[in-house]
């Protein structure tokens, strides 16, 4: 978790202080090590935990649509980890032309997934009205911060 919600942090820092190039180079080997050392093995840890939940317990698949959906958004999550490798590629070789604002957006992408992915496996349930209006509020919150600039 804290690769998907630090490093679009570090994204922003990176690009509103470009002109700083010691500062950007010491940002780029944080971004790096946060990325490859932290995120990619948590992330295969935790993919192949979950896979082998349900490979030896597959009735969990029986549990109803709250693990549909719930599996769902954490294969959102999963892409959502993959776009972060894709934007510091970018940001490392300076070919990234998102603003800070975008990243400051972007970090607030997993926050509304973590909720609804924790909200669906605590209530074994999908409370429809609640899932609608957290999405509308961090879609409003989403675009406050994304045209803030």
């Amino acid at each position: 978790m804290a690769v998907l919600f630090y490093l679009p942090r570090l994204y922003v820092y990176h690009q509103e202080h470009k002109s700083k190039k010691q500062f950007v180079e010491v940002v780029k080997i944080q971004e790096y090590k946060l990325y490859k050392y932290i995120g990619l093995p948590a992330l295969w840890a935790t993919v192949l935990s979950g896979t082998a939940m349900i490979v030896i317990n597959p009735a969990l698949l029986d549990s109803g649509l709250w693990l549909w959906l719930k599996l769902f958004f954490a294969f959102v999550l999963l892409v959502y980890s993959f776009s972060l490798e894709y934007f510091r590629v970018k940001l490392a070789d300076g070919t990234c032309h998102k603003k800070g604002s975008f990243f400051r957006a972007y970090n607030e992408v997993p926050t509304i997934l973590s909720i609804l992915i924790i909200t669906y496996a605590v209530l074994k349930t999908v409370p429809i009205y609640f899932s609608i209006g957290i999405t509308i509020f961090f879609g409003f919150i989403i675009y406050k911060i994304a045209t803030k600039d």
